[in-house]
């Protein structure tokens, strides 16, 4: 498998995380990929082959293998490492089409134009949600995997003895599990590196939220505040024309008995 491929896929998606996410980026790449690539093979390469039952009979060796190795650590690991990095996918490709739709409007309405995006790689409307849903997918998809692993090992994680009643063999067969202490310490260090995935996940989850609701309550405010201006702009607008109007009225009533008193005084004479 080409890991360079997924490297920089997933650092493709560095620039539009949060401190939180690039944090989880280092988690990823530094303790579970190297890990993965350097130890993990090494340790479960031989599961199948050491695997060693206290019988002979043909079938029973494979049969108490599959019980107990329905899949392979590493190719669970390396399945869990896939999943938990395609949502980033989802974001540079977000990404992605605001850039080509920005590029088609400048090319329709000429370049000085007003822009569709101010920032297309800022986490707005459409592209905040893409964000969010890429950080409870990775949550769910970390829960699952560690289900799995104590679902599929029923938390025993690699004991010394595995005992194997399955058809065809003819009794309770005991087998045993090369390096068993080595392949516990490598799976325990694995789950909790991904439950330290999804703790980074739930902060980052948290603080994009927090972050949204509170530029909302900052934008209400401000609207608010905009509102009771233009209010009392308008009230003092309306007080000042009824000024003007007591005032004309005023004017009009003194310069009509200034025109009405010679000719009463013309009346008089």
């Amino acid at each position: 498998m080409n890991w360079a491929f997924l490297q920089s896929l997933v650092s493709g998606v560095n620039k539009y995380s949060t401190a939180f996410g690039r944090i989880w980026l280092s988690v990823v790449f530094i303790f579970r990929l190297l890990v993965l690539l350097v130890a993990a093979e090494k340790v479960w390469g031989d599961e199948q082959k050491e695997f060693d039952c206290n019988t002979r009979e043909p079938g029973c060796h494979n049969v108490c293998y599959d019980h107990f190795f329905p899949i392979s650590p590493s190719r669970l690991w390396a399945l869990q490492l896939i999943f938990v990095t395609c949502p980033s996918l989802l974001v540079v490709l977000h990404v992605a089409y605001r850039d080509d739709r920005e590029r088609k409007h400048q090319l329709k309405h000429g370049e000085g134009c007003a822009h569709l995006y101010s920032d297309t790689s800022k986490k707005r409307g459409g592209l905040w949600w893409t964000y969010l849903f890429s950080l409870i997918f990775k949550m769910a998809v970390d829960a699952i995997f560690i289900f799995l692993v104590f679902y599929i090992y029923e938390a025993t994680f690699f004991p010394l003895l595995v005992r194997c009643q399955e058809a065809p063999c003819p009794q309770v067969t005991d087998c045993y599990i090369s390096r068993s202490t080595e392949k516990r310490i490598f799976t325990v260090f694995l789950v909790v590196v991904s439950l330290l995935c999804i703790l980074l996940t739930l902060c980052e989850l948290l603080y994009l939220i927090c972050k949204r609701c509170r530029e909302c309550a900052v934008s209400h405010k401000r609207e608010q505040r905009n509102a009771t201006i233009s209010s009392q702009a308008s009230k003092h607008n309306q007080d000042n024309m009824s000024e003007m109007g007591l005032f004309d009225k005023a004017n009009s009533h003194s310069l009509t008995k200034e025109l009405s008193a010679p000719a009463y005084s013309t009346a008089i004479s």
